[in-house]
C-alpha cells in the first residue's frame, strides 16, 4: 500500500499534536497568532507594576510578529508564587513571561523555607535596571560621613526582617562595625519617608532609583536637610559619584564575598525570566527584542518623563549573576542565612 507524503504529513502531525505543529512555525508566525503574557510577580498599582506596562507596548514593538501584549498580576511571597507557577507549570513555547523579583535569584539559596524554585533552570530574558541603595540620613542625625556610621548609633526604619532595608545594616552592623539601630515593621517606602519626617527614625537604607525619582526625601538633599553618605552595591552611584560605596570599605577577602553576595542580585533589579526549555529561537527573540525596548529612544523618554531611569542588561547576563550566586562558598551562604532567616 502506497501512502501521499501529505497523509503521512497529517498522520505525524495528530500523533505528535499541537506542540508539534507549533515548534514547527518561525518565530513570527508564532508571535503573529499568539499574545504574549506578561505575569507581574507583585500587585497592581506598584513600582513592579508600573514598569511593565509601561515597558510592554515597546516590548510589542520590537518583538516578531509584534503580538498582543497581556499584563497579568501573580503577587505572593516576594515573587516565589510567581516564580515557582513560570517554573512548574506555565507552558515552556514562549507565550508567557514573568517579571519576578530579584530575591528570587537567590533566596531559594538560603532560605529555611523550602522552595520549589530554582532560578538556574528557567529562561532569563533580561532585567531592565540595575539597583542601588543608599544609606540617606535627615537632619536631626548627627551624621556628616560614613565614618560617623562607625562613631555613633543611627537608627533606621525597616520594614520586615528579610527585606534588604534590615538585612544590609544588620550585616554591616555585625560584620562592618556600625552602629545602626534598626526599627522593623514599617509597611512599604512611604512609611518609612514619614517616619524620617517626623523624626521618629534620623535614616533610612532607601533604594537610589526611587530617591532620585518619587521619594519626598529627594528636596532635602538639594537644600541640605539630608545627606546620602554610604551606598551599597556593586559599584559607586552615578547619582552620587562622590559618595563611597560599602565595598570599598574591606580588603577582607571573606567580608568581600558576603558583602558580594547580598549586593550582586541588584544588578539584576528588575528580572524577567521564560518558563525552562523554550525552543532555542523563541528565546533568542524575547532577548533581542528585550534589549531592542529597553534601549529604545522613545522607551526611554517615556520612562524619564515618569521618574525612571532604566539600565538593562542581557538574559545572558542575568543567568551569569545567578550562575555566580549559586557557586557561593558554603561559609559565606551560611552568614547570609543567618542574616535573612528570623531566629527560631
Amino acid at each position: 500500500m502506497r501512502f501521499s507524503k501529505a497523509l503521512i504529513l497529517a498522520a505525524v502531525t495528530t500523533w505528535l499534536g499541537p506542540a508539534w505543529t507549533a515548534t514547527a512555525q518561525t518565530v513570527e508566525e508564532f508571535y503573529a497568532r499568539t499574545p504574549l503574557t506578561i505575569v507581574v510577580s507583585a500587585a497592581a498599582g506598584g513600582g513592579s507594576d508600573n514598569w511593565v506596562r509601561q515597558f510592554a507596548p515597546f516590548l510589542q514593538k520590537h518583538l516578531e510578529g509584534n503580538p498582543r501584549i497581556v499584563v497579568t498580576n501573580n503577587p505572593g511571597a516576594s515573587g516565589m508564587t510567581a516564580a515557582i507557577r513560570l517554573q512548574t507549570n506555565t507552558p515552556p513555547d514562549g507565550s508567557v513571561i514573568a517579571l519576578l523579583q530579584r530575591n528570587n535569584l537567590y533566596f531559594p539559596l538560603v532560605s529555611d523555607v523550602e522552595m520549589e524554585f530554582d532560578p538556574s533552570k528557567v529562561s532569563w530574558v533580561g532585567s531592565l535596571n540595575r539597583e542601588s541603595y543608599g544609606v540617606l540620613v535627615g537632619p536631626n542625625a548627627g551624621i556628616k560621613s560614613h565614618e560617623d556610621l562607625f562613631k555613633k548609633p543611627l537608627k533606621i526604619s525597616a520594614t520586615s526582617f528579610a527585606n534588604e532595608n534590615r538585612v544590609i545594616p544588620a550585616m554591616m552592623n555585625q560584620y562592618y562595625g556600625t552602629r545602626f539601630e534598626i526599627v522593623q515593621g514599617y509597611d512599604g517606602s512611604p512609611a518609612m519617608s514619614l517616619a524620617l519626617e517626623r523624626g521618629e527614625v534620623d535614616g533610612r537604607l532607601v533604594s537610589l532609583d526611587f530617591l532620585m525619582a518619587f521619594a519626598p526625601e529627594k528636596p532635602w538633599l538639594a537644600d541640605g536637610r539630608a545627606a546620602m553618605v554610604l551606598t551599597t552595591a556593586m559599584q559607586r552611584s552615578e547619582d552620587f559619584p562622590e559618595v563611597p560605596n560599602i565595598l570599598e570599605l574591606t580588603e577582607d577577602p571573606e567580608l568581600k564575598a558576603l558583602s558580594e553576595f547580598m549586593m550582586l542580585p541588584m544588578e539584576a533589579g528588575l528580572p524577567f525570566a521564560a518558563p525552562p526549555d523554550i525552543p532555542a529561537d523563541r528565546l533568542a527573540a524575547l532577548r533581542k527584542a528585550f534589549m531592542a525596548a529597553a534601549t529604545d529612544p522613545e522607551y526611554l523618554a517615556a520612562a524619564k518623563a515618569q521618574g525612571s531611569q532604566p539600565k538593562p542588561i542581557t538574559g545572558e547576563e542575568v543567568a551569569r549573576i545567578v550562575d555566580r550566586l549559586y557557586a557561593t562558598d558554603a561559609a559565606t551562604l551560611a552568614k547570609v542565612r543567618a542574616l535573612i532567616n528570623p531566629p527560631k
